[in-house]
């Protein structure tokens, strides 16, 4: 399963955690982008649960998170 995790991140901080977000487990790409959002995330699990967990406990906890928008890839 494949998702695309959209971050909004602490003024200032994006580049510092798209780094970061990197080294966690699961996660293909982490960029800094310009837009609505800071960073945009490539991630992959096995199963929903594995990536609920992925998001939450890899990403959503890291310092400079502030918000955090999951797209499901369908094909």
């Amino acid at each position: 399963m494949r998702a695309y995790v959209l971050v909004n991140a602490t003024p200032g901080r994006s580049l510092e955690l798209a780094r970061r977000i990197r080294d966690v487990q699961g996660v293909r790409a982490a960029d800094a982008i310009t837009g609505e959002y800071d960073v945009v995330v490539t991630c992959e699990s096995p199963d929903i649960n594995a990536l609920g967990k992925l998001i939450v406990e890899g990403i959503q906890r890291l310092d400079g998170v502030h918000k955090t928008t999951t797209c499901l890839v369908v094909t």
